[in-house]
């Protein structure tokens, strides 16, 4: 049984910084694509980074692109997020998620998310 267990989420004032840490355990980590995806009430769910298993491959949202860094470390089966210059508007839920399949918005697996606040 695949899970994904997010952590590093809190409360940051604008301009701060946070690193979310996923580990994954259940199935091969090497095998996925990871992403971290944000949610908030009333608005879809955002694909905001992904990683190839190959950890060279990386994909932003617009929203994020330049301030936030996903990376991967295959051999703790761990995927991160490193925020920088964080906003107000990235305050969501973050979760971290896996899938087989590259180039996707269809994930396999999902952790079960962890609150970013960002406060102005």
């Amino acid at each position: 049984q695949v899970q994904l267990v997010e952590s590093g989420g809190g409360l940051v004032q604008a301009g701060g910084s946070l690193r979310l840490s996923c580990v994954a355990s259940g199935g091969t980590f090497s095998n996925w694509a990871m992403g971290w995806f944000r949610q908030t009430p009333g608005k879809e769910r955002e694909l905001a980074a992904a990683i190839h298993w190959n950890g060279v491959s990386t994909r932003y949202s617009d929203s994020v692109k330049g301030r936030f860094t996903i990376s991967r470390d295959n051999a703790k089966n761990t995927v991160y997020l490193q925020m920088n210059s964080l906003k107000p508007e990235d305050t969501a839920v973050y979760y971290c998620a896996a899938s087989w399949h590259w180039d996707t918005y269809s994930y396999d697996y999902w952790g079960q998310g962890t609150q970013v606040t960002v406060s102005s």
